[in-house]
């Protein structure tokens, strides 16, 4: 089973389809995956927080329907000091905010693969391994 850490880069998409929105059919392919049983996700604390608070600048009317379908998905959270502290490394070593981190961390402790839209993110912390882009995602899964 594929083992994901996803960011609000990508579970923005979820809820936001539009034009401007790069990637959806990659993202809801992650979204149908983990309905199947195919995709197996454990998020960092913040992960909710993180993608109600995007989406409540660009669509606050979903908002509250967006937070019961995430609460209905009772995704596994782990916020652990071994989390918190390969965060903060990260986060000094490349200069970078904690929030991008800690998911980073997160695959990095758990064996999984952050999957992220934020390419600069990415450009920065690709080589530290267990992360790619959304763009590159293939579950290689049948769908």
């Amino acid at each position: 089973m594929t083992r994901l850490v996803i960011d609000a880069s990508v579970s923005v998409k979820w809820f936001v389809q539009s034009e401007n929105e790069g990637n959806v059919p990659k993202a809801i392919e992650i979204l149908n995956g983990i309905g199947d049983n195919r995709i197996n996700i454990i998020q960092p604390p913040h992960w909710m927080a993180e993608t109600i608070a995007v989406l409540a600048r660009l669509q606050p009317e979903i908002v509250n329907r967006t937070i019961d379908l995430l609460d209905a998905m009772e995704i596994p959270v782990k916020a652990s000091a071994p989390e918190f502290k390969l965060a903060s490394r990260l986060a000094l070593d490349l200069d970078h905010h904690l929030f991008d981190t800690l998911y980073h961390a997160l695959a990095l402790q758990e064996e999984a693969t952050l999957i992220t839209a934020d390419r600069r993110y990415f450009n920065k912390a690709a080589e530290f391994g267990s992360i790619n882009l959304l763009t590159d995602f293939d579950s290689g899964l049948p769908n």
